[in-house]
């Protein structure tokens, strides 16, 4: 429980001090939108580009780890997002929900809860799944947000609106170039270097800030019909997803360590990259800040469980 308080705690606190900065009047009322387009445009940005170009692809025991936790990530999505169509929802406003059902936040939170309960050994898989998260999941709801925004008739006409749209998004072009500087075996100089990780360190802390500025100025807008939706997205995020990553990695025989690291990495709660988008393209805003929120909330106890009865102090001394 201690290990788990220790990793969340930091985050309410981060939000809180965003929400109290609004309420007292420091930060004025476009704050939370120019905060999140400098996540957008600059901090996240950097930090896609750190991962990606220093991520240790030539490590291919984590394959099936990452196919593994990809695969249960890429399902929960497309299942929210075939729900939310099936009611009739915009295929944008979809996107959006089905990342909230699906992105773990495995950076902010991931990372040290893992090595706090599995050591250093866990920190390569983490920092695959993390990649698999910020890159391939986002590039994929970027896609679809960007298609259900165009009005005009299908066809050769909107593929060529959404490429054009896809090119000058930084969200993608960051973690694009950042593989070619991978691929491409250069040494990163240690400016760059320094600049990188000053510049992307900032994404997290901001993004809560943000999140807290805006829940500062929409607590009062928000209703039970919202508070039901993060509620049933929660649901998916921190027992649905989880569930499915353990069905996967017995079904395909992941070695119990990487199994544990997979299934602890899908129970985490929704990360701020949700909301993020939603900001940046005004769509289910209220109810990606709540999914947010009440899932950082509720796992709390759901992780909690989840470390006691999943056998981590047994997987962790078997390293």
């Amino acid at each position: 429980m201690l290990s788990t308080v220790t990793v969340v705690l930091p985050v309410f606190a981060i939000i809180l001090a965003g929400f109290a900065a609004r309420k007292a009047g420091l930060l004025g009322p476009h704050a939370s939108y120019d905060l999140n387009r400098y996540v957008v445009y600059l901090a996240l940005p950097a930090l896609l580009f750190d991962v990606m170009a220093g991520a240790d692809w030539g490590n291919l025991d984590l394959i099936e780890f990452v196919g593994i936790f990809g695969l249960s990530s890429a399902v929960i999505y497309a299942l929210t997002v075939g729900l939310c169509l099936f009611a009739r929802r915009n295929l944008s406003d979809a996107s959006v929900d089905g990342l909230g059902a699906a992105y773990s936040n495995t950076g902010y939170m991931g990372i040290p809860l893992c090595l706090l309960v599995l050591g250093k050994d866990s920190l390569a898989a983490v920092t695959l799944a993390a990649v698999t998260t910020t890159v391939v999941l986002f590039a994929i709801a970027i896609v679809l947000i960007e298609a259900g925004r165009q009005t005009q008739p299908r066809g050769w006409p909107i593929v060529w609106t959404v490429a054009g749209s896809l090119i000058r998004n930084p969200l993608l072009l960051a973690p694009l170039f950042g593989g070619i500087w991978a691929a491409s075996g250069l040494a990163m100089p240690v400016s760059f270097d320094s600049f990188l990780d000053l510049l992307g360190g900032s994404a997290a802390p901001c993004a809560l800030v943000s999140l807290g500025l805006f829940f500062a100025d929409g607590s009062e807008e928000s209703s039970g019909r919202i508070w039901s939706k993060a509620a049933l997205l929660s649901a998916g995020k921190l027992l649905v997803h989880p569930a499915l990553t353990w069905g996967l990695a017995v079904f395909f025989g992941l070695p119990p360590f990487l199994a544990g690291i997979a299934v602890l990495l899908s129970a985490l709660p929704t990360g701020t990259g949700p909301f993020m988008l939603a900001e940046l393209y005004d769509r289910e805003t209220l109810t990606t800040s709540s999914a947010v929120m009440l899932s950082t909330i509720v796992s709390l106890v759901t992780i909690t469980l989840l470390l006691y009865w999943g056998g981590y102090a047994e997987l962790a001394l078997a390293v």
